[in-house]
């Protein structure tokens, strides 16, 4: 058994500072409203925050990206010596309560060596989506010369068969609260326990190595018998965690043999979630293209579809088409439908023809939204929206097993404000 994923030195910041300002959201979340962050910066204040560790992605390509960085970089050393005053030595197991539910996490970190991003890649840890190379380097710059990191990237374990995180609710009682309470705007509320106890934390590693070995794989998923196990796979947070992986063969390359076993840098903190805990919520992504037209979209996708043979079709034809989508601009909504879809997700196809559309106008551009109703917003106020339908997180372990990696940004673990929120670090350097 491989043990990919393990327990860390986990930091946490010192409990007199409110959880509301020192607790911020993913960086990818909200990139094309930057009136999120500026409320959460009003929301911060001047009080210390995970805010000031992070280059949200709305920032980047800014003019002051790079003073952005410097002030990150001297943030995290700052905070390392003065702000996070307690550590957790073992795991981290949370409770995040939002309107999906409760969702167990278990924060600890994943081997960067059992990971691999590249197409075709059978590591242990994978990922579900595609990974686009060209997003790795702005975030590279963040990450090299960084004393800190802080986790948004969620993996998850198929563990249906023999639940790891579920009993873990039950024993909440034995462990070490080490932090409560509500998120900033619209996070919802969480609670965090240490489990320290080394036979505690041998077991659970244990057990979430058992359920990536060979013969637990071949069960579970027969047609893929004797193919190489997938241990984890990466729910959200591709990217950032490809980042970690770059820079750590980066690193790796200048290191002897001797450091590069237990070098900080060869792992990067994770929260592992369980694929079927019912407060997972798989979540479309959809698409905005900017700097063009509606009707210019609609009948660019009309010729794309004829080109490829798709069969595009409008209002009620389209309700019986296998594939199915809304186009959005101003105040115009069309249902359209693929009546022979060349891809095997409606977001495979939208994607095709997305990035065939910017390939050849040079003044639109995408961005990809978490939620429908900022999809509306945006469409409402100069974009054109596609509105995707949801995916079956049923359908993940087995599409990347059978079939290879999903199309870039396929879907989202729940809403915009319930991602991971930033809260624990941990040190990067030895």
């Amino acid at each position: 058994m491989q043990h990919c994923f393990g327990p860390a030195k986990i930091l946490l910041p010192d409990p007199a500072i409110p959880l509301q300002q020192w607790a911020c959201l993913a960086c990818d979340q909200f990139t094309s409203q930057p009136e999120y962050w500026q409320a959460a910066e009003a929301e911060v204040g001047s009080s210390p925050s995970a805010l000031r560790l992070v280059l949200p992605e709305v920032y980047l390509g800014a003019p002051d990206e790079a003073e952005r960085i410097v002030a990150i970089h001297a943030a995290m050393r700052q905070y390392r010596d003065t702000v996070l005053t307690r550590s957790v030595e073992g795991y981290l197991y949370l409770e995040r309560r939002t309107t999906s539910g409760t969702r167990q996490g278990l924060v600890g970190v994943v081997d960067l060596e059992a990971y691999r991003y590249e197409p075709g890649a059978e590591s242990p840890v994978r990922p579900t989506e595609q990974t686009v190379p060209e997003r790795i380097p702005p975030r590279l710059a963040v990450r090299r010369g960084a004393a800190l990191e802080c986790p948004h990237v969620m993996l998850l374990l198929d563990d249906a068969a023999a639940p790891v995180l579920a009993p873990l609710a039950d024993e909440t009682a034995a462990m070490r609260r080490v932090y409560g309470g509500p998120l900033m705007l619209g996070g919802g509320e969480i609670e965090g326990w240490a489990i320290e106890d080394p036979a505690r934390v041998r077991a659970l590693t244990e057990a979430i190595a058992a359920l990536g070995s060979q013969a637990a794989f071949d069960t579970r998923w027969p047609a893929a018998a004797g193919r190489p196990p997938l241990a984890i796979a990466v729910g959200d947070g591709n990217h950032s965690l490809a980042t970690a992986k770059a820079y750590w063969e980066e690193l790796k390359a200048g290191l002897p043999a001797a450091q590069q076993a237990d070098h900080p840098a060869r792992y990067c903190l994770v929260e592992l979630c369980s694929l079927h805990s019912p407060a997972i919520q798989i979540e479309p992504i959809h698409r905005v293209l900017f700097g063009t037209s509606g009707p210019a979209v609609r009948q660019a996708l009309a010729a794309y579809a004829e080109k490829t043979g798709a069969g595009l079709c409008t209002g009620a034809a389209a309700e019986t088409c296998p594939q199915r989508l809304r186009l959005l601009w101003g105040e115009e909504e069309l249902t359209l439908g693929f009546a022979s879809p060349r891809q095997a997700l409606t977001v495979g196809m939208v994607e095709a023809f997305v990035q065939q559309y910017l390939a050849e106008h040079a003044g639109a551009r995408v961005d990809y939204i978490h939620g429908e109703a900022a999809c509306r917003q945006l469409a409402s106020n100069g974009g054109v929206g596609f509105l995707l339908p949801p995916l079956a997180k049923s359908d993940l372990f087995k599409g990347v097993v059978l079939g290879g990696v999903l199309p870039r940004k396929t879907f989202s673990m729940g809403h915009a404000e319930e991602k991971r929120y930033y809260l624990e670090c941990r040190s990067l350097e030895p």
